[in-house]
């Protein structure tokens, strides 16, 4: 069984949390058949943390789990504390799979996204700024 974590760092801003589970159940909606469960986990600050997350998931039937990092930058976060929690994982449950991708930043098609949403925000028609 196939599924997908989404990785973000957690605030202690409730909105900002709820706004990256918003975007995990909008990423489970695209993804249809392709994953069984599609959820966010938190580095810190907010739960689920990722080790729970990952738990939760393996005990779920989770074959497979695939990490998304959430980080726009490959800082400690991304180099040192996920790859170590991901290894405390696979270790704790060795008949699941887990696969880090690259985080958000090293995603090749951002810089195309950023340019337009930059130039849908800034083509507006009434003259106004978009907050």
């Amino acid at each position: 069984m196939r599924m997908l974590l989404l990785v973000s760092h957690g605030s202690r801003r409730t909105e900002s949390n709820d706004e990256v589970r918003r975007l995990a159940e909008q990423v489970a909606q695209l993804a249809g058949p392709a994953f069984e469960k599609v959820a966010c986990a938190f580095l810190e600050l907010t739960s689920p943390m990722i080790d729970s997350a990952i738990a939760e998931m393996a005990g779920e039937g989770a074959t497979e789990i695939v990490l998304f990092p959430f980080f726009l930058a490959a800082g400690t976060h991304v180099v040192n504390d996920i790859p170590r929690i991901i290894e405390e994982a696979r270790g704790k449950f060795p008949d699941v799979a887990i696969m880090v991708i690259s985080h958000l930043g090293a995603v090749p098609e951002l810089s195309t996204l950023i340019l337009n949403h930059v130039e849908r925000s800034t083509s507006s028609s009434d003259g106004t700024t978009p907050c």
